[in-house]
């Protein structure tokens, strides 16, 4: 090595010596070093646990300040940034609506506005997720709304798929083209909910089998007399009172003696974003049409003379061009709906396979002695929190479907009788996530064959579920299974699919068609015997019930009993 000029080391020296100095004062590239690597270890120690890590780090080493933000914080800012990437998505959908409007078919069309629906309630869902973790009430406060912004998470990344789902039957490309947005969206929306069980006071929610201590479904929540306790005492009340008795603000009438004619000119004058009840009473008769309770019109009760008096009929379905999404006869999407008293109509049979009856997306709903006929898909659960109550549900092919929080109590559910190739499947839970909080409860209930199929039910199988999604979520607790359910209990979707990550179970049913001896034995399969873990799937521990059922005026119990 050559010897360094006199006037180069003495360069190198005084470099050094400023550097040296630099450090110890805190000079302003050391500085920048600092927080840089400070900036990472927070993201890291941030998204531990996260199924999209490399995506949770990069996003969050993305926000200024970081080491200074508190977990809510942090949350709302990923929250916000994946709200801009719904709100883009949107105008993505709504360019390709223009662009493409002459080579698309009605049913691409139709999905696409399905997708601008259920982007806008994305949006509207981290709105209210992004109030909820800036509440200032003290330091832990954003843990007090954990329930309810697991729900928002959950129902918004639901809205994703769902979204997706709507060109399953499409030609087009259009799928192709929306996907990657919407797929990184439920990332973020994964990420976040991963990152929810850090807020300061709230105990550890461990992802996984739903033996872990409180993983299963709390966001339902506690039961009071019966009832999650987000029904009111009032609402209770109301659906417990005979018609007579009751108070409502329109009547619905064929023959003129109402305010309206049709339901739907009913819903379209009710108040929108209403805090109080507003009862359409819908008198006895077959209405004929579709109609939508849309998202700004809050806290509507449908009351009807009775299942099988009242009855509102349609009969949409994929094969005439229509999505799943909007095939529903009817769908309550605005917060808060109620029913009672009503039948529930898909009439398009089972060859034209998805023909939705109900859909709700409507959070904290509930339905009190009210009928669901159709066949394919007939009461779609779509996302949020529900609860059903002494109701009927008629269908053959996954009849009750989708990924809300809901628990089914002393309800009849019937199987029809299908068409010569096909089987009949009372549930396809659509989890899509293991940390959604999502799944169908079946409490005390009745599953049967009806009266169409009992005659020829030896020539088609009958089961109990099977997994549309990865993460597919039911349990069947303390119900009276006939022998129309298949020996095996439960139906594969397609190969193993889901086979190691759904979580199926049963709990101390009765009938000829509850012997578990004779089961699937697929890893995510159980039979419960511990009563802490079935009691995690009731009504107040599932849907927090006794927040908000007791408003409803619907019976119900907390508990298995």
């Amino acid at each position: 090595m050559h010897s360094l000029r006199p006037h180069l080391l003495l360069l190198l020296l005084n470099l050094l010596a400023a550097a040296a100095a630099a450090a110890a004062a805190g000079s302003p590239e050391t500085t920048t070093h600092f927080h840089t690597r400070r900036h990472l270890q927070v993201a890291h120690s941030t998204c531990q646990g996260t199924l999209y890590p490399d995506l949770c780090v990069s996003t969050l080493a993305s926000f200024p300040d970081l080491a200074s933000k508190s977990v809510p914080e942090i949350i709302s800012s990923t929250v916000n940034l994946t709200s801009a990437q719904a709100r883009s998505a949107s105008s993505s959908c709504s360019s390709l609506e223009r662009r493409l409007a002459a080579k698309l078919g009605p049913l691409e069309r139709r999905a696409l506005d399905d997708c601008l629906e259920l982007l806008a309630r994305t949006v509207d869902e981290f709105g209210k997720a992004i109030s909820d973790l800036s509440s200032v009430n003290g330091p832990t406060a954003p843990a007090a709304h954990f329930h309810d912004l697991q729900t928002l998470l959950s129902g918004a990344m639901t809205n994703q798929y769902t979204c997706l789902d709507g060109f399953a039957y499409s030609k087009q490309k259009v799928r192709d083209a929306i996907q990657s947005k919407l797929f990184n969206i439920s990332r973020h929306v994964s990420n976040s909910l991963v990152m929810l069980k850090k807020l300061p006071g709230v105990k550890g929610r461990p992802s996984g089998s739903p033996a872990a201590a409180g993983e299963v479904f709390p966001e339902y929540g506690r039961m009071r007399n019966g009832f999650p306790a987000w029904l009111s005492a009032k609402d209770r009340r109301l659906l417990q009172a005979p018609v007579s008795a009751t108070s409502y603000n329109v009547t619905v009438a064929q023959d003129g003696t109402g305010n309206f004619t049709t339901v739907s000119a009913a819903v379209a004058a009710a108040p929108n974003a209403s805090t109080t009840r507003f009862v359409i009473y819908i008198k006895a008769g077959s209405y004929f049409e579709n109609v939508e309770v849309i998202s700004k019109k809050t806290n509507i009760m449908f009351l009807g003379d009775g299942i099988g008096k009242t009855w509102i009929k349609g009969n949409r379905n994929v094969v005439d061009g229509w999505t799943t999404f909007r095939s529903a006869t009817v769908a309550a999407v605005g917060s808060g709906f109620i029913a009672k008293g009503i039948s529930f109509e898909n009439y398009a049979g089972p060859s034209k396979h998805q023909a939705v009856a109900f859909r709700s997306g409507s959070d904290l709903s509930a339905f009190y002695s009210c009928s669901f006929i159709g066949y394919q898909d007939t009461l779609y659960v779509h996302s949020l929190r529900q609860f059903y109550r002494e109701c009927d549900i008629y269908g053959t092919v996954d009849f009750i479907f989708g990924n809300a929080a809901v628990v089914f109590q002393n309800c009849n559910l019937y199987a029809r009788k299908p068409n010569e190739n096909q089987k009949n499947i009372f549930t396809a839970q659509g989890r899509e996530d293991p940390n959604q909080n999502t799944g169908i409860s079946i409490l005390n209930c009745k599953v049967a064959a009806a009266a169409d199929l009992i005659p020829v039910k030896s020539s088609f199988k009958t089961y109990l579920g099977r997994p549309w999604k990865e993460y597919s979520r039911t349990v069947y607790m303390l119900s009276n299974i006939e022998d129309v359910v298949d020996p095996a209990g439960w139906l594969e979707w397609n190969g193993t699919f889901a086979l190691n990550t759904l979580y199926y179970a049963e709990y101390r049913n009765q009938g000829p068609g509850s012997n578990t001896s004779a089961r699937v034995t697929w890893p995510g399969y159980k039979v419960l015997t511990n009563v802490t873990e079935a009691t995690q799937f009731t009504v107040s521990s599932f849907i927090q019930g006794n927040g908000w059922l007791n408003g409803t005026s619907i019976p119900y119990y907390l508990g298995l009993n």
